[in-house]
């Protein structure tokens, strides 16, 4: 079995570029996993249907924190739908739903998490930052 501390996961969890307050973001949502404690709070700035910016804080393991790093770079800059697009690709992949090759270059790194879905106990921290970010867009669609 692939190892899942893949490069990119150990570089982004060393080393993350978007966990860091966000001043006066637009919204933000608390995410935590109950089952090993792993908790975020994620932080957008949108410009309409764009997300400028996406940061995190919290505290958890490699995974959540790489994931929610990861999750971060790639809807930065991004549409709320493309972002909406990418979380259920994403979210499908650490179902075991198998990726495209087209798939695959869209999740950019993310998709290097995709051996997480053989390891159970190891899914939801994966899966932390996107299921958050999906709520906080779902939250934000209710409030328009």
């Amino acid at each position: 079995m692939a190892s899942i501390y893949t490069a990119a996961l150990m570089e982004h969890n060393a080393h993350p570029d978007y966990k860091y307050e966000m001043d006066e973001p637009t919204c933000t949502l608390d995410g935590v996993n109950p089952s090993c404690g792993d908790e975020l709070t994620l932080a957008l700035r949108l410009d309409g249907n764009l997300i400028k910016e996406a940061a995190f804080t919290g505290h958890g393991c490699a995974v959540s924190q790489a994931a929610a790093d990861m999750m971060a770079d790639l809807v930065t800059g991004e549409t709320v739908d493309e972002a909406r697009r990418l979380t259920a690709l994403y979210l499908g992949m650490i179902k075991g739903k198998p990726l495209t090759d087209a798939q695959r270059e869209d999740l950019d790194e993310a998709a290097e998490l995709e051996s997480i879905a053989r390891m159970p106990a190891r899914v939801k921290c994966a899966e932390l930052a996107w299921r958050t970010l999906e709520a906080l867009l779902d939250q934000q669609i209710a409030q328009t």
